[in-house]
């Protein structure tokens, strides 16, 4: 090898080892390790949580028959029923805003659906649409007055709480004199869109599942599952749907827009306004599938389902990464705070431990969530400066 050679080569491995340090020391191209790229990530907390509550019920609590098929089934159907109010609270929130009358839509659409089939002789499948209908206009009611007054969200949606509360008390003392209405199972058989909301699917599987005696079943060979509630299903699927609009679409970027400053928003061209009204739709919507999910199950509504559950959905969102400041949030972190909650409270009946200690543990997660995710935004806010 001649002497230029040599020197060619020493010269190109100076450079390549002068832009390597360069590299290394440029903010835009230095490697982040992968634990803190988790740390960013809003679902984590969540995630974390769900596992460490998982680990302390199978030591406290896995003799119990909690994590039996139908243990399995039973706070997996808890956890589903919050998630469906969760992600479209999840939705709204990282819009900057809140719906406290979710839970109150919960209790009027159910009456909704049910007293016209029952006292007015309405299809099931009719009954069911007009609920929806419903509720979604005072969806958009609700955020009609948001956006064109400028009020807060919290103190629209409270007074919608109080309003749709005594509307469902009032309304059905009026028509049917009690505030239970049941019997709606009756009308319901054979109906395609009863179908929907309530029984199970997967029967077939579950049978066979019990004859390999992979579950277990009762004495005439039923299987203690039938099949997977409706209301998991609606949860899972509505989950998937809003997750791929939030992260894939340019509705999703938005909604982000809308919640990070909407000034800017709307100056940038997005139509903050129709945004933020779809998204109180949206939660009139999840609301009247929860409703629709249980009246189904019980064959009845009641004046006092869905009470206080919009502070238990806002408790899930935060948990699951969310800033009550907006513009920052995870469907799927949503998801896990529901998972939380429906394992805990089921975990503490299996455990046999008094159930009022369940609102204790809600009340330290919501404290202790928000203060990991003030951490986290501090830290995400050092990051971009």
């Amino acid at each position: 090898m001649t002497d230029q050679t040599q020197s060619v080569d020493l010269s190109k491995m100076a450079e390549d080892k002068s832009r390597e340090e360069k590299s290394a020391g440029d903010e835009r191209v230095r490697k982040v390790p992968t634990w803190k790229r988790l740390l960013h990530r809003p679902e984590f907390g969540a995630i974390s949580g769900a596992l460490l509550v998982f680990v302390f019920f199978f030591i406290t609590a896995g003799d119990s028959g909690m994590f039996a098929s139908d243990g399995i089934i039973n706070w997996t159907t808890v956890s589903a029923q919050l998630g469906l109010i969760a992600i479209s609270a999840c939705l709204l929130m990282i819009a900057g805003e809140f719906d406290l009358s979710i839970g109150s839509m919960i209790g009027f659409a159910g009456m909704m659906m049910t007293i016209p089939a029952v006292y007015w002789g309405w299809p099931i499948w009719g009954a069911i649409l007009f609920a929806f209908a419903g509720a979604m206009l005072i969806g958009f009611l609700n955020g009609y007055i948001v956006v064109k007054t400028g009020l807060p969200s919290f103190i629209v949606s409270l007074a919608f709480l109080f309003m749709l509360r005594g509307l469902t008390i009032a309304l059905s003392i009026l028509f049917t004199n009690r505030t239970i209405v049941g019997g709606i199972d009756k009308y319901a058989d054979g109906d395609w869109l009863a179908a929907v909301f309530g029984g199970v699917i997967g029967k077939s599987l579950f049978t066979w599942f019990a004859n390999i005696g992979l579950i277990s079943s009762y004495d005439d060979g039923t299987p203690v599952v039938e099949g997977i509630p409706m209301v998991i299903v609606w949860c899972v699927f509505l989950a998937v749907v809003a997750s791929w609009v939030l992260l894939r679409t340019k509705y999703g970027n938005w909604i982000f827009a809308t919640g990070g400053d909407d000034k800017a928003a709307r100056n940038v061209g997005v139509p903050v306004d129709k945004v933020k009204i779809s998204l109180f739709m949206f939660t009139a919507f999840t609301a009247t599938v929860y409703a629709a999910c249980q009246v189904f199950e019980f064959g009845s509504a009641s004046a006092d389902r869905g009470v206080l559950k919009e502070f238990e959905a806002i408790i899930a969102v935060v948990i699951g990464g969310a800033l009550l400041t907006g513009g920052y949030g995870s469907v799927i972190g949503a998801c896990f705070g529901a998972l939380i909650f429906g394992v805990v409270q089921m975990g503490i009946f299996f455990t046999g431990i008094d159930s009022d200690w369940f609102r204790v543990f809600l009340g330290a997660m919501l404290l202790i969530a928000v203060l990991f995710n003030n951490y986290i935004r501090k830290k995400v806010t050092e990051a971009r400066h």
